[in-house]
């Protein structure tokens, strides 16, 4: 496991504080059909890794059946609000819980998105582009997969220019997806084109530790991209993506350095749809070791 070296005075001004610093802010719920534990689950995490809180945000509803398999219903919602603020009384001084959502992006489907996040007092809204869903594929996907990856990175852009998200989610997801065509050479033209209209927006783009265990066996986005990411001084936030709540917090230790790897020196977390930054030293500093698998 990669770690920084921290000043041992600063390491131990921030035990001294006691004063947990980081948030989980993208987890599931079983109502998106394809994740395990409720948040109450993945909060008991949270306060094992020494965490601040956690956001949960799970899958958007859609209208009309869109790629409903992997979604909660839009007569679900309101179950949705409910085990929320379950895990937030239950965890209330110990683990702050709040209220996200990890929406899509689908071009033509702007106006239903911007009344649906209108519709809850959401803390943090993840801006999301799946083009492993079926509508995503009949509409873009074509033979050429340099070209789909094209498309990908201008969709994630215009994700970004609709104002509707706080931070965009595994922001290089496409090349799980496209890998037999994936070469990060070809593409970095496309992609710093799209970063160059993100960073133009203010909004912050995710690194995604749950990126290790998908085809390309690295975090999103790749160190090249993040290093890009960088240069144009866009935010970023830290997500596991966990689905199941084991992963709360997987990898955070790693994505950090990366960050600091990438010249990065703070890291972003979202609240009430404002962001705050925290130092990376402090952020690894305020975690707890994950404790060994006996």
């Amino acid at each position: 496991m990669y770690r920084l070296r921290l000043p041992e005075k600063r390491i131990l001004e921030i035990i001294l504080m006691n004063a947990p610093l980081i948030y989980e802010s993208h987890s599931h719920t079983p109502l998106c059909k394809h994740a395990d534990g409720w948040p109450v689950d993945y909060a008991a995490v949270a306060e094992e890794r020494g965490l601040k809180g956690l956001i949960v945000t799970c899958h958007n509803p859609m209208p009309d059946g869109f790629s409903s398999g992997v979604r909660m219903a839009e007569s679900e919602f309101g179950r949705y609000l409910e085990i929320i603020e379950e895990a937030r009384e239950s965890f209330a001084g110990r683990v702050d819980v709040r209220l996200g959502l990890e929406a899509d992006y689908f071009e033509g489907m702007e106006s239903f998105l911007e009344d649906q996040l209108q519709s809850a007092d959401f803390n943090f809204v993840l801006g999301s582009v799946h083009p492993q869903i079926s509508e995503w594929r009949e509409k873009y996907w074509q033979e050429d997969l340099v070209e789909v990856q094209r498309t990908y990175f201008s969709l994630l852009a215009k994700a970004a220019e609709s104002r509707l998200f706080d931070s965009l989610a595994h922001p290089d997801l496409i090349k799980n997806f496209t890998a037999k065509a994936w070469d990060p050479l070809k593409i970095m033209p496309d992609i710093c084109r799209s970063l160059d209209r993100i960073a133009k927006t203010g909004i912050a783009m995710e690194l995604n530790t749950s990126g290790v265990n998908k085809t390309i066996q690295e975090m999103n986005p790749m160190p090249s991209m993040l290093r890009e990411i960088a240069k144009r001084k866009i935010p970023v936030t830290l997500g596991a993506d966990a689905h199941i709540p084991d992963r709360v917090a997987d990898g955070v230790e790693e994505a950090l350095t990366l960050l600091r790897d990438a010249v990065f020196e703070q890291v972003s977390y979202i609240l009430n749809r404002k962001r705050y930054e925290i130092p990376i030293v402090d952020a690894l500093a305020s975690l707890k070791p994950r404790e060994p698998v006996s």
